[in-house]
């Protein structure tokens, strides 16, 4: 004989229960069923709230009693042959009366007995099973029964305690002379020995068929939901979770108890003893194999699945009066129980200074007050400090058997917690070591879930979330790069990149499953009104783990915000010279923050473009060396200008060519006047452990005063074209001279400057041709000759390459 039960959201509809009725059509063919079902989905909860509302004088008590009646009798208009409407409706009716004048009553006396609400809840399942039973007699050799006839329990109405021993004797001798191929019996419900009507509390359905699996020796018990088993983590929270295709009785009650709501823990107990294996099985997908449960798996994974807990309040109780007294944990527990105040988790320091318990919110109030006056004389003597009180957290378990038989478990899970930032406020592991256990703030929750489910389930898989802020030249070439590596990235560096955030001056989206790069501008032009705090607020409440702010702006603004994204934990990538060239204590700040909130700060892109020279530099420090001397050629619009630039063209149109093919800044005199180099010099110095300020670059500015003080591009090009002799003048002497033009950077002795150069022809520089920039590292271990680093240094396309590669360094981490 096999066991199904049938949850609320397999019968929720007429359409379900079709479905329900084929799925025990198949299964009848080679087993004799019992089938236990629940109420149609939510009835019971309608019940509850039409008694409470009744209790209340609240008028509109029989709203939800209508809607309830409703459905039942649509599902029998629906399914059950005109033949035998009236026979099974005037069975319903009679209940449905009964049920209604339970109501009333409760109404007229304006309160609500305990043996009343367990009556009036019970009835969901008596409707729903006995409509069912009937449906199912239209295709096979199926009963209807009533579990209450079966199943006694003690006076307690609700959460009744079970008389196994008269329970096993109903069960054997109905079932003995019972020889129908389907028996449907109703969940949730039982009887004392005078006949009164209980309930077996939450999860009593599936405890209605784990008491019949074992008291008939099932062959196996089947539990019938909406999801395909038990998951290695909510799949509401983590996509990435998948069924548990085998898993142990210990293991499910501990996932059970942490969260997992496809079974409850109780509900195995029966069957645990008569070592009858459970099978969870989804009613919308019955040819999934679902989550099997018995005493033993083989081995595999160590970790089978996480779990998590909400509304968790954590109470400590500390003070030096505790240390070495015996009976304070006694008193403690005595105290909660007395009050029947649940406790989820346990953990106390080893120094006896304090004990911490974890509970539900709702019962915080409560358990606060009868602690504090359980302690009242401690407390005034100050040997015992008040209850403290933590609400808004929750609890994280990691649950498997062989947990026990692996080392550096527990410190996987905490480090990959730590690196996104994630704080633990308790901790808590049994001596089996089924269960390594933590408590967090609950807007955690989800990142955590997500983290942990990276770290032990998914394939070393590493999952980077960006937010991107500007799609200019460079942003429109990142998200592209991005997209057209996507791909790559997940087979060879196990990378899982995605976009979840966009936005420029105007407009921003949001996509927490990845926005989709094919039509992201199209999405942006309907996108939200933007702004730098409603950005970061949002990617702040997404929460989401390995979050990467990136910033392909030049925006000040925009660099002003890099603190409160590194505060928080989430990685800062720009191309944004303005925050690491801003005044030395906001670049110590930021540096500081970083290393504070294990958030990288990575700004490769700032000098040199897509060049390692920053990456270089830091490798050249942290081995050991020192920088005494940099020479460098660092603006590629420059270089840019002065190799095209000669007697046979303008200055003004080398300038708008170097605009045109995205050389320069937006605004072009950033680049000409020396301060976009002066700030990349200013940054190496920095990086090479020298404390300077852009104040103490010397700038050797060739632009006229008037260039320099205009404030707009148009007006930038006319004096270009005003000041074309004075620049042909330059050309010249420098060619005069054999020389080229540079716009050269040096920093030596503590000093910096930059400025225009005359290269002569045995010099590296004299031949660095188009964009190209130059650096050269003078150090203890490159004395004379420089390490030197070269390539393009300008452009939309390497700089978006310089980005992605910060990205990656990030991924990599």
């Amino acid at each position: 004989m096999k066991i199904l039960k049938f949850g609320g959201s397999s019968v929720a509809n007429s359409q379900n229960i079709e479905k329900v009725v084929q799925i025990i059509v198949n299964a009848s063919v080679n087993d004799q069923l019992l089938v236990v079902v629940s109420a149609f989905g939510k009835t019971t909860n309608k019940l509850i709230a039409s008694a409470e509302q009744a209790a209340q004088s609240n008028a509109n008590y029989l709203e939800n009693f209508n809607e309830v009646e409703s459905i039942h009798i649509e599902v029998i208009e629906a399914l059950i042959p005109n033949s035998r409407q009236k026979e099974v409706k005037s069975h319903i009716n009679s209940l449905f009366e009964q049920l209604k004048t339970l109501l009333e009553g409760c109404f007229l006396l304006k309160e609500i007995t305990p043996k009343a609400l367990a009556t009036i809840s019970g009835f969901g399942e008596l409707l729903s099973s006995y409509i069912i039973a009937n449906i199912a007699s239209n295709e096979l050799d199926a009963v209807y029964k009533d579990s209450r006839e079966l199943i006694i329990t003690s006076n307690t109405f609700d959460k009744a305690q079970v008389d196994f021993e008269l329970t096993n004797a109903n069960c054997k001798e109905y079932f003995n002379q019972n020889k129908h191929q389907v028996t449907i019996l109703p969940g949730f419900i039982a009887q004392t020995k005078e006949g009164k009507t209980t309930t077996l509390g939450r999860g009593g359905s599936d405890y209605s068929a784990a008491i019949y699996a074992a008291a008939l020796s099932a062959e196996e018990l089947q539990i019938w939901t909406d999801v395909s088993g038990m998951y290695t983590a909510n799949p509401h929270m983590v996509k990435q979770a998948f069924p548990i295709s085998h898993i142990s009785y210990q293991e499910a009650m501990e996932l059970s108890h942490f969260g997992a709501k496809v079974i409850f823990p109780p509900t195995i107990q029966p069957v645990l003893e008569k070592e009858i294996p459970i099978r969870i099985k989804n009613t919308f997908e019955p040819e999934n194999m679902g989550t099997l449960i018995s005493k033993i798996t083989k081995n595999g994974k160590p970790v089978k699945g996480i779990s998590h807990i909400e509304n968790i309040t954590l109470l400590t109780l500390e003070g030096s009066g505790m240390v070495g007294v015996s009976g304070i944990s006694k008193r403690l527990f005595e105290t909660l129980s007395a009050h029947n105040i649940n406790v989820v988790m346990i953990t106390q320091a080893s120094s006896e200074h304090s004990i911490c318990v974890g509970i539900y919110d709702e019962d915080a109030l409560k358990a606060a007050q009868k602690i504090n006056e359980a302690f009242a004389i401690e407390i005034e003597r100050h040997k015992i400090d008040p209850i403290i009180v933590e609400q808004g957290l929750a609890i994280i378990a990691l649950v498997g058997d062989n947990m026990k038989n692996h080392q550096g478990l527990s410190g996987q899970m905490f480090s990959s917690l730590g690196k996104n930032n994630v704080n633990i406020r308790a901790i808590a592991q049994g001596a089996s070591e089924k269960n390594i256990s933590a408590v967090i703030n609950s807007s955690d929750a989800k990142k955590a879930l997500n983290t942990l489910h990276e770290q032990f389930f998914e394939e070393k898989m590493k999952q980077l979330n960006l937010f991107v802020t500007g799609v200019g030249n460079v942003g429109v070439r990142f998200l592209a790069q991005i997209h057209q590596q996507k791909k790559y990235l997940k087979e060879h560096l196990k990378l899982n990149v995605r976009v979840i955030g966009i936005s420029n001056s105007k407009k921003m989206i949001f996509d927490d499953n990845g926005i989709n790069l094919n039509s992201w501008k199209e999405q942006l032009q309907g996108g939200e009104l933007s702004s730098l705090d409603n950005f970061f607020q949002k990617v702040k409440t997404l929460n989401l783990r390995n979050s990467v702010f990136i910033d392909n702006t030049a925006n000040q603004k925009v660099s002003e915000v890099y603190e409160h994204y590194l505060a928080n934990n989430i990685a800062v990538v720009t191309c944004n010279k303005i925050a690491c060239a801003s005044e030395l204590n906001n670049y110590k700040k930021l540096k500081s923050i970083s290393r504070k909130y294990n958030a990288p700060f990575l700004f490769e892109t700032n000098v040199g473009a897509g060049l390692p020279v920053i990456d270089t530099l830091k490798n050249l420090i942290a081995s050991g060396d020192r920088v005494h001397k940099i020479q460098a050629v660092l603006s590629g619009s420059l270089n840019f200008v002065f190799n095209n630039f000669n007697e046979d063209i303008s200055f003004h149109d080398v300038v708008k060519q170097a605009q045109e093919q995205g050389y320069t800044e937006p605004d072009p005199k950033i680049d000409l006047s020396g301060v976009d180099v002066a700030r990349k010099i200013l940054i190496l110095a920095r990086e090479s452990g020298y404390e300077l300020e852009l104040s103490d670059i010397e700038n050797n500015a060739f632009l006229p005063k008037k260039s320099l003080e205009t404030t707009n591009n148009d007006n930038f090009y006319a004096s270009l074209t005003e000041f074309e002799a004075q620049f042909q003048q330059i050309y010249k002497e420098a060619a005069d001279k054999n020389c080229r033009l540079k716009y050269v950077a040096e920093f030596n002795d503590g000093k910096a400057s930059v400025g225009l150069q005359h290269i002569p022809f045995d010099h590296p520089f004299y031949n660095l041709e188009g964009s190209d920039n130059i650096v050269l590292f003078f150090t203890d271990r490159y004395p004379v000759n420089p390490l030197q680093i070269k390539g393009a240094g300008a452009g939309a396309e390497v700089t978006a390459s310089g980005i992605f590669a910060d990205v990656i360094r990030i991924g990599n981490k």
